[in-house]
């Protein structure tokens, strides 16, 4: 057994769930850069996974067919949920979309027959393969770059700055929201349908409030001034519990200490282009 081998028996499933965080990291980016702080993400991810994963067990599609319903599911709840929160802002739509992400816990707990309810749901078939994470964020990454230096982007960048002034520029506020809702749920539940399919078994504490203030500091830690920091985010994230596995006990207190020192000290993310900018500037200007 060669080294590779090895390391990627031991570590297969941290590698892949770099990917899949960095999916969840972008989902809630999307709706960052529209100003919106929604906490649905880990509902949305809960969604696509319970129904990526019922799909697959009970009927064994094809697995492009069953990452289309665990995409699509969650895109529907947010189309239709967003309907009446988009129109909060702030503290208060944070707090609808966290109600809404205990409706769907409590909602997978009563519902033994179809989801196993608190016992979660089993024999999930290992469909996830690391090129599909890869291709996955691969094209997500492009898609949400395409976005960004498109009109819409700066219809989001606009909202984001000042709703009032963007609605009074001609901007669509209502539909623009609703797009960044809808689209960041769709990721979610890709990352959720991906990570169904590689952990074998899926329960509805795993997508509850933890998991999501989890997804909102991926996104907060890296940054979102741009692509790169949601995925910087993620990756530390995922990475630091590992890194600090050796301190036993004593693991999460470096884990909370180590974010409280970037957020004091990097209170705009790890990744800034403006910061990096400026600091690159002053170094040619020293040169010269």
């Amino acid at each position: 057994m060669t080294a590779f081998e090895t390391f990627w028996a031991i570590y297969s499933n941290v590698v892949l769930s770099l990917g899949t965080n960095a999916l969840l990291a972008l989902s809630i980016w999307l709706t960052l850069d529209c100003g919106m702080l929604s906490i649905a993400n880990a509902a949305f991810m809960g969604i696509g996974a319970y129904s990526a994963a019922l799909l697959t067990v009970n009927f064994a599609p094809p697995f492009i067919v069953s990452l289309a319903a665990g995409m699509a599911v969650p895109a529907l709840a947010a189309a239709i949920i967003g309907l009446p929160t988009l129109r909060l802002s702030g503290v208060y739509l944070a707090m609808a979309t966290l109600a809404f992400g205990e409706v769907v816990r409590v909602f997978v707990l009563n519902t033994t027959s179809l989801t196993g309810g608190a016992l979660g749901l089993n024999g999930i078939p290992q469909l996830t393969q690391w090129w599909h994470v890869l291709l996955a964020v691969v094209a997500v990454l492009f898609v949400l770059w395409r976005l960004k230096v498109s009109r819409i982007g700066r219809a989001f960048d606009a909202i984001r700055g000042d709703e009032t002034a963007a609605s009074l520029m001609g901007v669509n506020v209502v539909a623009n929201k609703m797009l960044a809702f809808v689209l960041g749920a769709a990721v979610a539940g890709l990352a959720g349908a991906l990570d169904a399919h590689l952990t074998f078994y899926i329960g509805p504490n795993e997508y509850g409030f933890e998991r999501a203030v989890e997804i909102l500091t991926m996104t907060i830690l890296g940054g979102i001034n741009g692509l790169l920091g949601p995925i910087l985010g993620g990756t530390i994230l995922t990475l630091l519990p590992e890194v600090l596995r050796g301190l036993d006990h004593f693991r999460l207190v470096a884990n909370g200490l180590i974010l409280v020192l970037i957020v004091l000290f990097l209170p705009q993310g790890i990744w800034d282009p403006a910061r990096y900018g400026a600091w690159l500037g002053k170094r040619r200007h020293r040169r010269a």
